[in-house]
């Protein structure tokens, strides 16, 4: 991930509600396209600019030719504000972020994500690195605010459980269950993105719990009941795999040592 700047300048009189909302209008265009990541965009003013500090997947993620239909009328909002496109500085890598993974045509591609990770949920399957979502089709009305939403959805539901306190079993219901709303929301999303791109598209579920050491290691796949234990683990995360169902997930984290 890379961090940089965006500057706005005024090259006429211009309200600073307005200038505001439309600078707020093009970070949500090109958050829900995937080239910044995250949901806090600090922004400065100064004399004659505004500044935005954000975090990309790659450092030419701000190039023109990555805009959608919504940026790109996000920045004819910025023009009616009194606003210039954005100027964009590299500030250089983010050392706390995850590598993207780099442009080639993957094997397989997982949706995934935690409540530790703020990039995209959608992983090459060779190297488990996040691809940029702006490197393939939109996938519902130009952009992938649905993606994001549910990857919020997603991780709102790990952290109730990893913190324990309030909720905990319905969340875990919610990202462990096939059967469950987030489950098939990440699904359909899944196979979404595999028909756009033509690439097996994975869904992960989410496994805490069990009886014993034995009993997991021998659970059949939700989908088709068959076998999909794997004898290495993948990544370290993923010990069942079932190609024909588009699943993976974990042995269970009682027992995963």
């Amino acid at each position: 991930m890379w961090v940089c700047e965006l500057q706005f300048d005024c090259y006429q009189d211009t309200q600073l509600a307005d200038a505001e909302q439309a600078i707020r209008q093009l970070l949500d265009a090109l958050r829900y396209n995937g080239q910044i990541i995250g949901r806090e965009f600090p922004t400065v003013i100064h004399q004659g600019w505004l500044t935005s500090r954000v975090v990309c997947p790659e450092q030419n993620s701000l190039h023109p030719d990555n805009y959608s239909r919504q940026v790109e009328l996000a920045i004819e909002q910025l023009h009616r504000a009194g606003l210039t496109s954005p100027k964009v500085t590299s500030r250089g890598p983010d050392l706390n972020s995850d590598t993207t993974d780099e442009i080639h045509s993957p094997e397989w591609q997982v949706l995934y994500t935690s409540y530790l990770h703020t990039c995209s949920p959608l992983r090459c399957g060779e190297h488990f690195a996040p691809i940029p979502l702006y490197r393939i089709p939109p996938v519902a009305n130009g952009d992938f605010k649905q993606v994001l939403k549910w990857q919020e959805d997603w991780e709102a539901c790990d952290q109730l459980q990893m913190n324990g306190s309030i909720l905990e079993h319905g969340a875990v219901e919610e990202i462990s269950s096939p059967a469950s709303l987030l489950s098939r929301r990440g699904r359909d999303l899944a196979k979404r993105i595999e028909f756009l791109t033509r690439v097996p598209t994975f869904y992960y579920l989410y496994r805490v719990g069990g009886d014993s050491l034995a009993s997991e290691q021998t659970r059949p796949c939700h989908g088709c009941g068959g076998d999909w234990h794997l004898d290495t683990p993948l990544h370290d995360i993923f010990d069942f795999f079932c190609e024909p169902c588009r699943l993976v997930s974990n042995l269970s984290w009682d027992f995963k040592s």
